[in-house]
């Protein structure tokens, strides 16, 4: 497939680091709007329809699963070291399922859903069947299958969906309209759709988020933001 952008490369200026900044606050607005407001506050109103201020920043937040997804495919393609990348998703996988458990069951260790690192990692872990896996093509297809299986049966965040999202978003990296379409996988498809204007701007430049400790708290900021969302609600 011919490489195929929507927009010329000297319009191309949003670094990776700003999209990661983008990734975060998006999914603060999303996590604190779902958790810590009510629809009572009405921004403003439409006719006889109200329309919540809770309603809009998550909408907001519909922008930031699929930066954090484009994020993870660019990470396999500049990566230095796969297999450490993956451990690293795999690490903060479990550690974010406690508070991901205790903000949405009010327990630890609960089995019925999975933080999105899970999805994450599983997407990561397709990648690398496609790469590795080439010469072996119903093994590929095995394994992605196998995957599959593995984020309906956790039931991680976004799901099977989610898990396909993140494929796609790498396989079709180079033709970016089609990649546009991938929003109709995920939840509000047209919210989800802004996410691919920074994503479209992207110049391919890491930015300013470098070092293992700028890298390491942009992973840490997940579990860590939903400890505290969990904290503030039991406090009050």
């Amino acid at each position: 497939m011919l490489k195929q952008q929507l927009v010329p490369d000297k319009f191309k200026v949003i670094s990776g680091s700003v999209l990661k900044l983008i990734a975060m606050l998006t999914m603060l607005i999303d996590h604190v709007a779902s958790h810590l407001m009510t629809n009572d506050l009405v921004l403003f109103s439409v006719g006889s329809r109200a329309v919540p201020l809770r309603g809009v920043l998550i909408m907001v937040g519909r922008v930031a699963f699929p930066l954090f997804c484009f994020l993870l495919t660019e990470g396999f393609l500049h990566t230095r070291n796969r297999l450490r990348y993956g451990i690293s998703l795999l690490l903060f996988a479990l550690i974010s399922e406690i508070p991901w458990d205790l903000e949405h069951y009010n327990s630890v260790f609960n089995m019925k859903t999975q933080n999105v690192f899970f999805t994450l990692l599983l997407g990561y872990l397709g990648i690398c069947a496609i790469e590795l896996l080439k010469q072996r093509p119903v093994v590929q297809l095995a394994s992605l299958l196998a995957l599959a299986v593995t984020a309906m049966g956790l039931k991680a965040d976004y799901g099977l969906w989610g898990y396909i999202f993140v494929i796609l978003l790498y396989v079709l990296r180079d033709h970016e309209t089609l990649r546009v379409l991938t929003a109709f996988l995920v939840s509000r498809p047209w919210f989800t759709m802004a996410a691919f204007i920074p994503i479209t701007l992207y110049n391919g430049k890491r930015g300013f988020i470098k070092g293992p400790v700028l890298k390491y708290a942009f992973y840490i900021f997940y579990p860590a933001h939903i400890l505290v969302i969990y904290l503030f609600k039991f406090v009050i």
